[in-house]
């Protein structure tokens, strides 16, 4: 007989699934999410689990990072290289020199 294939969310698990979860993924599972995609331009989060019974799509919460974009572990080399990299800016420094003539109040 074939298992069967249900959806559920996370918060509505049974102890059998979250047991399931936590042999099948037992360092956590943020690298084995997928994007689901629904009608029209919906989607969730979820991640895969079988028990004897069934085989279950569990939606998961998904916090996104809105700081960084996916191409910021690329640039990480360059933020160390600034010492040795003539890319025309100036230093981070503050300059003397703007800040003295540039307060209205002397």
């Amino acid at each position: 007989m074939e298992r069967k294939r249900l959806v559920i969310s996370y918060s509505n698990v049974t102890p059998e699934v979250l047991e399931a979860i936590r042999k099948k993924y037992p360092l956590g599972y943020s690298n084995h999410v997928i994007k689901v995609k629904t009608k029209g331009d919906e989607f969730f989060y979820a991640i895969t689990v079988d028990t004897e019974e069934a085989s279950y799509l569990v939606k998961v919460p998904v916090k996104i990072d809105s700081k960084g974009s996916v191409n910021d572990d690329d640039n990480l080399d360059d933020d160390h290289d600034d010492k040795d990299s003539d890319d025309g800016f100036p230093d981070n420094e503050p300059s003397t020199e703007a800040d003295d003539s540039s307060d209205p109040d002397e």
